[in-house]
């Protein structure tokens, strides 16, 4: 009775670690609707997932609302994100009176707030830059390099994911401006361009007990 006893213990306590290792695995997938989150700013102020859609909200485009987030993890300490910062901030200005929200989001365990502050202040960020320090934004969203971004439309769906564009130095594809262009002129995005490449460092993850999420 006693050996019974233990191994319908051993199963239960086995089942309950596979539902927890479910539930702390959980993703956010292309098309899917996008959670609640909420992270805290270089100031250690809270900013949610619903405030950053409601800076964004009440601009009638094509008899709609739009209401786009973006958010582009960063990093202070990469070569490839720093070549990028001209264009990042590029497509905020061109965008930002269309209602598009950037964020920058920076996941990397070695980072420190004053690290990210005087990266924030020497390219000049207007938009919110928060701290995802125990990487579970980013662990949501499936990112890992940097500068890799992520596109969330007005209906909370996640509608893109991926690269900036296709290069580094000399870029010929231009991956997120197009697809803000279909998403702000009411068209389909195509199938094939929902996912590509990012290119970039890989994000520095902290190490979680039984789980390891390193790329």
């Amino acid at each position: 009775m006693s050996r019974y006893i233990i191994s319908i213990t051993l199963v239960i306590s086995l089942l309950i670690g596979l539902v927890s290792a479910e539930k702390e695995e959980a993703t956010v997938k292309i098309d899917e609707t996008v959670k609640e989150w909420s992270l805290k700013d270089t100031e250690n102020n809270m900013t949610s997932f619903t405030q950053l859609r409601e800076d964004k909200k009440s601009v009638e485009q094509n008899g709609k609302d739009k209401n786009i987030i973006v958010l582009v993890f960063m990093a202070t300490q990469c070569p490839a994100a720093d070549d990028y910062v001209e264009r990042i901030l590029k497509l905020y200005e061109d965008y930002k009176e269309k209602k598009v929200q950037f964020v920058g989001i920076h996941s990397n365990k070695h980072e420190t707030i004053d690290e990210i502050k005087k990266y924030q202040k020497k390219y000049k960020f207007e938009f919110p830059i928060l701290i995802d320090t125990e990487n579970k934004l980013a662990d949501y969203f499936q990112a890992r390099r940097t500068p890799e971004v992520f596109l969330i439309d007005e209906s909370k769906i996640l509608r893109y994911r991926g690269g900036i564009d296709d290069s580094r130095k000399t870029p010929k594809i231009h991956y997120l401006s197009t697809i803000l262009k279909y998403i702000i002129d009411g068209k389909p995005i195509p199938e094939k361009e929902k996912k590509t490449r990012a290119i970039g460092c890989t994000i520095k993850r902290v190490r979680k007990t039984g789980i390891d999420r390193t790329p």
